[in-house]
């Protein structure tokens, strides 16, 4: 598994600090915390209490150690200080497939929760590479990161159990999605409810003969997506066919393989729900390229409200999750859980609000 560095914040940046003497040989000297210490006429421990806990000290004192920083041009040494603390000062996100446009918000959330932090962001793609099961552990041992946080509810629970067993469960967050049989942190939306909300819009419109188009087979994300979508078309007492539920993957192509088998339908339903929006898209042009038109013929509704749903033709109806948020909540969930006295933090479930957003791809139903 390749990791990449996503983003990194430094708490100080200032130029290199040039001494009198110095100056006359020509010569730079790198500033120590005893420079700054004389400049702001304090002790250094009050230099290293400004750096790591300035709530600690009053207005006046921290914004003399401040400006000391500034006009010695004193940079704080980022890899001792790590060593010192036994910490790596890196976390770990684990994302199933990069290339999928649903991430980058996530990730530009997540890189905004840290910035004001002095972790960097690793990022790795385990589509292709999976973790192997001490693999995940030996990140944490090696001394390369301090915590995770992970996107893909696919992970071996045995790479799991073993940063359980070695004490480190602490310090994983999930993010979107999440393993079932553990207590870690998960931070997510109300995934039954958003598909209770898209079946519900359908029915407002005037569709009785919904069709579902799901994830893939054993993801937790499609399991509460169906889930509520059954419960919400039995609730408002809709016929159900097992054809109208069709087996997709978050992907394009599913949802093109989809249209196929609709369009080959002797009773075809005159709306469809998408676990996903790529995979409404990809029905979307399959419908199109069959004849139907969207949503005059059959309307479609998607799930997410990926950047280009606005702007796809039709624009796309779908349930919004704020995906900004969630990684921000993920990063500020995590930082909690490596901060002082976090050891006895116990393990939360963070729901973030979720909407329904209406646009072109659904309609009232064609008539008799």
């Amino acid at each position: 598994m390749k990791s990449i560095t996503y983003s990194k914040h430094d708490r100080i940046r200032v130029n290199p600090f040039v001494s009198d003497t110095t100056q006359n040989r020509g010569a730079q000297k790198t500033a120590t915390i005893q420079d700054v210490a004389r400049a702001a006429r304090v002790s250094t421990a009050t230099v290293s209490r400004a750096l790591s806990n300035p709530d600690l000290l009053s207005d006046r004192t921290r914004a003399a150690v401040m400006d000391a920083i500034r006009t010695t041009g004193y940079r704080v040494n980022q890899a001792a200080r790590n060593l010192r603390m036994q910490r790596a000062g890196a976390v770990l996100v684990l994302v199933p497939n990069l290339g999928k446009p649903f991430y980058s918000t996530i990730l530009a959330g997540i890189s905004d929760g840290f910035a004001d932090s002095d972790y960097a962001v690793l990022i790795a793609d385990t589509e292709n590479r999976p973790l192997r099961e001490g693999e995940l552990l030996d990140y944490f041992l090696d001394g390369r990161i301090d915590g995770v946080i992970s996107l893909d509810g696919s992970l071996d629970p045995g790479a799991l159990r073993a940063c359980v067993e070695a004490g480190l469960g602490g310090r994983i967050v999930f993010l979107c999605e999440w393993v079932e049989g553990f207590e870690f942190p998960v931070i997510r939306i109300d995934n039954a409810e958003g598909a209770r909300l898209a079946i519900r819009h359908l029915h407002a419109l005037g569709h009785t003969r919904i069709a579902h188009v799901t994830g893939p087979a054993g993801n937790v994300l499609t399991a509460a997506r169906r889930r509520g979508m059954l419960e919400e078309r039995a609730r408002l007492g809709l016929p159900a066919r097992a054809e109208w539920i069709i087996r997709g993957d978050f992907s394009l192509e599913s949802g093109h393989s989809a249209a196929e088998l609709i369009l080959g339908m002797e009773e075809r339903p005159t709306a469809v729900f998408c676990a996903a929006d790529m995979v409404a898209f990809g029905l979307i042009a399959g419908l199109q390229a069959g004849g139907l038109s969207v949503p005059r013929d059959i309307s479609v509704i998607g799930f997410d409200d990926i950047d280009m749903s606005e702007y796809y033709v039709p624009s796309l109806t779908t349930i919004r999750q704020d995906r900004h948020r969630l990684g921000r909540e993920a990063a500020e969930a995590l930082l909690l859980r490596l901060g002082p006295g976090a050891a006895g933090t116990a393990p939360s479930r963070t729901v973030v609000d979720l909407e329904l957003v209406a646009r072109n791809s659904t309609a009232p139903p064609p008539g008799p």
